[in-house]
């Protein structure tokens, strides 16, 4: 039989999924706008395969959510409890733009 999570259940996830230094890198960026996971997976310097795993986590536990356009997959925040645990930390802000490997249209319209 399942059952509902308590709140407390539910901020414990929460707390859990952003207790990861490569998460809260990505939430870092995700909360500026949303991003592509070639772009992530360049900004981070991790590959792909790692990058995807910890975002698996972080919609596990709806933090964000993905949209696919094309061969691309799109995440974004959707729980605005991040952006202010993310705040709250004095994080380092701003777009981020990987120096080089991202192939995605935003860095290509750069010239990235």
């Amino acid at each position: 039989m399942e059952y509902s999570r308590t709140p407390y259940q539910q901020s414990a996830a929460l707390l859990r999924a952003l207790s990861h230094p490569v998460r809260l890198s990505l939430l870092n960026v995700l909360c500026e706008e949303e991003q592509c996971v070639c772009h992530l997976t360049a900004l981070v310097g991790k590959r792909q395969a790692y990058i995807s795993q910890q975002l698996a986590e972080l919609r596990r536990v709806g933090v964000v959510t993905m949209r696919k356009e094309g061969l691309r997959v799109y995440y974004r925040v959707t729980d605005a409890r991040v952006r202010v645990i993310l705040k709250s930390l004095e994080t380092p802000r701003g777009a981020q733009r990987p120096a080089h490997g991202c192939e995605c249209p935003k860095c290509a319209d750069k010239g990235g």
